[in-house]
């Protein structure tokens, strides 16, 4: 027996509620709600780059300014008094170039050492058939609740182990971070189990499914942690104030520490006979814009890697 064909109606799928948009002779137009929504998004998003670039602009702006100007108030987003005396001094003081380089190899040291040590530790606790995995998984969250404290890891990195005045006290200290590492632990968890069972299959032990499958194949949550590492110990200043006497150990960061307190009034900046009286706030910004323009420079080649690298090892599917 023949029935009749349902309504095309009943067979179709439903349309999509498009709601932001609506079709006129073919032509498909955003509804005014929606472009009040953009415009309103787009104002938003510019104050808000406004907000965060102010400070970078006014710190330029005083790094080429004169002293009066600064000390009057009076220098917001364009230089007044063009003054590149503060940037000769610096860049004369050979001490500046000594700890600079300091602050490149003492990065380079740290990473290199973070990266190592959480991409192993996250790998192996990623697994679910570790033995032990919820030990060492509790292990490393415990110790962003609790900590040794200041005197003991004082003692432990200065007295027990002699590091002091030397590079290990500033790179080995803080060379994990827990947060990075379990960043790092999701993305490894959601790693698709079939090409690591594939390559076992092929004949690559776990060290070999590791470095020739695994990490070439996670280059956007590497980049994000080698990010996070390096950044991190560019800023560093405290671990070296505290462990290193001798300044030409010093950091970059501890430089421009020593520079701004001894600011108050005739400072002598390259070391020689001849004094230059500076403001303080001048002798900051010149500092601090040229230890801050190596991450600046660096960050939009691999700001790509790091927005991906957050997402994908921000969830867990």
């Amino acid at each position: 027996m023949v029935t009749d064909a349902p309504p095309e109606a009943d067979i179709l799928p439903p349309k999509p509620d498009l709601g932001h948009v609506r079709a006129e002779h073919g032509v498909i137009k955003e509804s005014l709600g929606y472009r009040v929504f953009q415009v309103v998004n787009v104002v938003a998003l510019l104050l808000i780059c406004a907000v965060t670039l102010y400070p970078f602009i006014n710190l330029v702006a005083k790094a080429f300014s004169s002293e009066g100007y600064i000390a009057a108030g009076e220098v917001n987003l364009i230089p007044r008094g063009f003054n590149i005396e503060t940037f000769q001094a610096v860049l004369g003081d050979g001490l500046f170039w000594t700890n600079y380089g300091n602050t490149v190899i003492y990065t380079v040291v740290a990473t290199a050492i973070s990266m190592f040590l959480t991409t192993t530790y996250a790998y192996a606790i990623s697994r679910p058939d570790l033995k032990g995995r919820t030990f060492f998984i509790g292990v490393a969250v415990f110790t962003m609740f609790f900590s040794g404290g200041l005197i003991p890891n004082y003692i432990l990195v200065a007295s027990w182990l002699g590091w002091r005045n030397t590079i290990w006290a500033v790179v080995v200290p803080g060379a994990l971070s827990v947060f990075n590492l379990l960043v790092m632990k999701s993305f490894f968890e959601n790693f698709p189990a079939e090409l690591e069972e594939a390559a076992a299959i092929d004949g690559l032990s776990t060290y070999g499914v590791f470095f020739r499958i695994v990490l070439p194949l996670s280059k956007a949550v590497l980049a994000t942690m080698t990010l996070f590492y390096a950044v991190g110990m560019w800023n560093s200043w405290f671990g070296a104030f505290l462990y290193i006497d001798d300044k030409n150990l010093f950091p970059v960061t501890v430089y421009l520490r020593n520079l701004i307190a001894s600011a108050t009034g005739t400072t002598d900046l390259a070391g020689t006979a001849a004094e230059t009286t500076q403001v303080a706030a001048n002798i900051q910004s010149v500092t601090m814009l040229l230890t801050v323009l190596p991450i600046v420079c660096l960050y939009p080649f691999i700001q790509r890697y790091f927005v991906s690298g957050v997402m994908l090892g921000s969830v867990k599917g």
